[in-house]
């Protein structure tokens, strides 16, 4: 496969600086709908909130009418109760005849009725069109930041991403996006038609009857702050179910993944003892989690029917003096309905929003971090590539205080084969990262063919490198697709050489559909063997100048090994190679065999030369294939 299709961190032995990978946060992206359920809170939530608005900015005309239409609808909302309230007054003239009705003006209550119904049609349609309208606003803002992350994501350093846990960069792009778009959904509308409606209602409440509104509104303080002492009495409960709950999931991925083993030692017992243990500490803080929480309804249902009984008491008092009509108590008890609602969704929304905005802060912080160096304004071409490298007193670090590679120059001639030897962390990949840029260098320069490669595009440079890694790399199709993917105009015939020529058509033909058997992502239907012969194949059909070999053989039996050292001498006919191996064996024939240590090429030279020098490479070698056996009786 060509070299910018395969950006691989370097390995774990030649960065032993890097961080250790994490998983991703326990429930990350996730949103808590329960009151009461802890949600992830924004560091700059105003901030995070202005570059979101920023970025609807586009969508300005779609946000005026979703207003717009917020604004009509609760209106109708709103003015619904008070027209109910006059057929009621309609009715009860006619019953009691006051006001000198004469029976009831049925007339006039079918109006009234009439007025009602499309008040509340009305504003049903309204809420349909502003939700059609929000959903596509979202929607495209999402579009528009998911194509913004991913073009980032293009151009961030292979540092940052080696520095990232990766459980927690996935997170970030697929996760916190997806959270973003939902937290908005659901909250934009419901916090702007909530709080419309708090208002509407307020004012009418308080033009029927300011002494009815005092008592509606005292209630409010106690509901809120009854929610609030529950939900933060429950907020450690929850927080202690989600502790559980994580490790209940490890213990559970722990044991099944090693299953065999746990029978092996015999250990199913105290593997279901650990399990119950974790369980019971589950159960106590969900059952404690859940009580507290389910315990706001019942309040805020309590504290509103105080509510209801109060102003029914007041409001009665005032009906028999006159001063009020019946129909205005009605619509006052659909107001008071109304106006705890929305104060209770708003509170509500208020923790899905926060959710929302901490994702969006997480995605910003990763669009906002330092990208790699810029190619140059006008690029160098190497011109037909010969394949002559050159390390001129290249130095480099991961970390600022701890030097990697200190003054390193070599010499790659056209067509030459070097292998890169060495103990763990001796900057092995790290050279070859180097070469393939995706580090710059801090100091010294690489050249390919008399052309230092900073002066060179990325693109350019990578078109011209080939790279078998260790870790071999399937994606989820045929295998004629994968092969493919090293080079896409290539035709049929030469995928078909490819392949023969890395081995893989002995294997092929005997699978059920050949070179359409499809493979998963991971590869699971073919051996490590056969899936690094595909990588090769692939490698052959990108055609390179220069050959990268990173541990290829390292994970294969014997037989495929040997198949895999002649595809791989194919592969390198003609190319300037870099081998990096552990396994001597795989490197005698190298035209150069450099042994580095801590950084530095402490040995150069052919496997013959190395071994009269009796120095490191003599030792490594011994090690491996002289080793005095041990008396273990």
């Amino acid at each position: 496969m060509s070299a910018d299709e395969a950006v691989e961190a370097p390995a774990a032995e030649d960065n032993p600086l890097r961080p250790p990978a994490a998983e991703a946060r326990p429930g990350g992206g996730g949103r808590f709908h329960s009151v009461g359920v802890p949600t992830e809170r924004s560091k700059d939530f105003t901030g995070t909130s202005a570059r979101l608005v920023d970025r609807m900015r586009i969508e300005r005309v779609g946000v005026t009418s979703v207003i717009v239409l917020a604004v009509l609808s609760a209106c109708a909302v709103v003015i619904g109760p008070k027209v109910l309230g006059r057929a009621t007054d309609v009715v009860f003239e006619g019953i009691t005849g006051r006001g000198g009705a004469d029976g009831i003006d049925f007339s006039r209550l079918h109006r009234i009725l009439l007025l009602a119904i499309v008040l509340y049609a009305a504003s049903y349609a309204l809420s349909c069109l502003q939700a059609y309208l929000l959903a596509g606003i979202v929607q495209r803002t999402m579009n528009r930041l998911r194509n913004d992350v991913e073009a980032k994501l293009n151009r961030l350093p292979l540092g940052y991403v080696d520095r990232q846990p990766r459980g927690d960069l996935l997170s970030r792009v697929t996760n916190d996006i997806d959270n973003v778009a939902q937290s908005l959904q659901q909250t934009l509308s419901q916090l702007l038609t909530s709080a419309l409606t708090i208002t509407g209602v307020l004012v009418m409440m308080i033009w029927i009857s300011p002494v009815l509104a005092l008592v509606a509104i005292v209630t409010v303080p106690l509901s809120v702050f009854s929610m609030k002492t529950i939900a933060g009495r429950s907020k450690n409960r929850f927080m202690a179910q989600w502790k559980h709950t994580g490790a209940l999931n490890a213990q559970v991925e722990e044991v099944f993944t090693g299953h065999a083993i746990v029978r092996a030692f015999g250990r199913q017992e105290e593997a279901r003892a650990r399990f119950a243990a974790t369980n019971e500490k589950m159960y106590q803080a969900g059952f404690e989690a859940q009580f507290a929480s389910g315990s706001i309804q019942p309040m805020m249902m309590f504290l509103g029917n105080l509510g209801y009984v109060a102003i029914a008491v007041i409001g009665g008092i005032r009906v028999s003096s006159g001063s009020l009509g019946v129909g205005d108590i009605q619509a006052f008890i659909q107001y008071q309905r109304q106006f705890t609602m929305p104060l209770t969704q708003f509170a509500s929304m208020i923790n899905v929003l926060q959710s929302g905005i901490a994702s969006a802060e997480r995605v910003f912080e990763l669009l906002d971090a330092p990208e790699e160096s810029p190619d140059p304004e006008h690029p160098l071409l190497a011109g037909p590539a010969r394949g002559r490298v050159a390390f001129e007193d290249v130095s480099f670090r991961y970390v600022e205080d701890r030097p990697l590679i200190t003054d390193l120059s070599l010499v790659a001639e056209p067509g030459t084969t070097v292998a890169i030897v060495g103990p763990t962390g001796a900057g092995k990949t790290t050279l070859v990262n180097l070469l393939m840029r995706f580090y710059d260098l801090d100091a010294g320069r690489i050249t390919l063919d008399g052309v230092d490669i900073a002066a060179m595009s990325r693109a350019e440079l990578r078109n011209q490198l080939g790279m078998v890694l260790q870790d071999t790399w399937l994606f989820g199709g045929s295998i004629f697709d994968n092969i493919k993917y090293g080079n896409p105009s290539a035709t049929d015939e030469q995928v078909y050489a490819a392949a023969r020529a890395a081995y893989v058509d002995r294997f092929a033909h005997m699978l059920p559909h050949g070179y359409d058997t499809v493979i998963d992502d991971e590869g699971g239907n073919v051996s490590a063997g056969e899936k690094q012969l595909i990588t090769i194949a692939r490698a052959f059909l990108s055609d390179p100048s220069i050959l990268i070999l990173d541990e290829a053989t390292s994970s294969v039996d014997t037989r495929t090994e040997v198949l895999i050292q002649h595809a791989m001498a194919a592969l390198r006919s003609s190319r300037t190679s870099f081998v990096i191996a552990h396994r001597l064996s795989t490197i005698r024939d190298a035209d150069t065999i450099l042994v580095m240590d801590a950084g530095r090429i402490v040995e150069q030279g052919n496997h013959h030369e190395l071994l009269a020098r009796q120095g490191a490479y003599f030792t490594l070698y011994q090690s491996q294939f002289a080793g005095a056996a041990t008396d273990l009786t």
